[in-house]
């Protein structure tokens, strides 16, 4: 699909492309998951390759940041679906061509969305297919902002219901809410991974395409060079934010690991202690369970009474003692 987004006077308006739709001048034609035609369609109007899905996907700088007949190819892996059980990290092309930002993606970010609909309503200004990339980045970051919030949020919780002791023990010795955290900690830890993954994907962008980029006036190349370094500089201090979280995750990753090992150690315990308090009532028994003929106590008539009531001392003895010691 080709979202086209027009200039119409002073308002952008919103134009969906079908694949043997005529091309117009736009400032910012966003591809979502396009088929063969509309590439080609995009293709014949801008007179540039789009790069095909195998080759965006490549890591090298060379083949994500690159220049060719006039036109710029910037390639960023960019977190998508970060609110659903499992987030997706997928690369994105922004490419500017004769004066148009084309989008090329196959995965749905929300900021794609965002950006769009501010242009629809007036909400953002943009005169130039520099300005919405710039626009597009700024989102994007503000959106990566958001997760890691919302990260924060969740490793406060879990550390909580870590070191609070607020769950009780399951059936079965551990506590099933610290299976739970782990699971929790694994998803904020691929969350803030890809977060770090994409931060480094837009620094690059950003560092090459203020390098490459030319605004069409002095004023917008300085209006433009100042957002840009304002969005380095909040992808520096994210990545530090993204260090700090995940040194956090990873000391409440191995706190929770303890957590479990003082429990399987607690009910290795118990065993422990009730092994050792059903020995003598069972070394008790066992010697009164053979079958010798001279035993003074087989004729006797308290004998029974009396070995019962040696077993049972003998277990309540050791007993009270581990209680005592604070074993139990």
């Amino acid at each position: 699909m080709i979202h086209c987004y027009v200039a119409r006077g002073a308002a952008i308006q919103r134009v969906e492309i079908g694949p043997e739709g005529a091309i117009p001048p736009a400032l910012w034609l966003d591809l979502d998951q396009p088929t063969e035609a509309e590439r080609r369609s995009v293709e014949a109007a801008l007179a540039i390759p789009l790069p095909t899905r195998e080759e965006m996907q490549e890591i090298e700088p060379s083949s994500r940041l690159y220049s060719e007949g006039g036109a710029l190819f910037m390639t960023a892996t960019i977190i998508a679906h970060a609110d659903d059980p499992n987030p997706t990290a997928n690369p994105i092309s922004f490419i500017l061509a004769h004066r148009t930002l084309v989008t090329l993606r196959y995965s749905d970010p929300r900021p794609f969305l965002t950006y769009g609909q501010r242009l629809v309503r007036a909400q953002a200004t943009c005169a130039s297919a520099e300005e919405a990339l710039i626009g597009i980045l700024e989102t994007v970051i503000d959106r990566i902002a958001d997760i890691l919030e919302k990260v924060s949020t969740d490793l406060d919780a879990i550390a909580r219901q870590i070191f609070a002791g607020v769950a009780e023990p399951a059936v079965g010795g551990e506590r099933s809410d610290l299976q739970v955290v782990l699971k929790n900690l694994s998803r904020d830890e691929d969350l803030t991974s890809t977060a770090r993954e994409s931060l480094l994907g837009l620094l690059r962008v950003v560092r090459y395409f203020t390098a490459a980029g030319e605004a069409p006036s002095k004023k917008e190349s300085k209006d433009q060079k100042t957002r840009l370094k304002t969005i380095a500089r909040d992808i520096a201090i994210l990545n530090e934010h993204v260090s700090f979280e995940l040194q956090k995750i990873a000391f409440l990753l191995d706190a929770t690991l303890g957590m479990i090992n003082i429990e399987q150690n607690r009910i290795i315990k118990l065993f422990s202690v009730a092994a050792v308090v059903f020995l003598p009532p069972t070394l008790v028994a066992s010697i009164y369970g053979m079958n010798f003929d001279v035993m003074p106590e087989l004729k006797w008539v308290f004998g029974y009474p009396m070995a019962i009531a040696m077993m049972i001392l003998s277990a309540v003895l050791p007993y009270l003692y581990f209680k005592r010691r604070g074993w139990l």
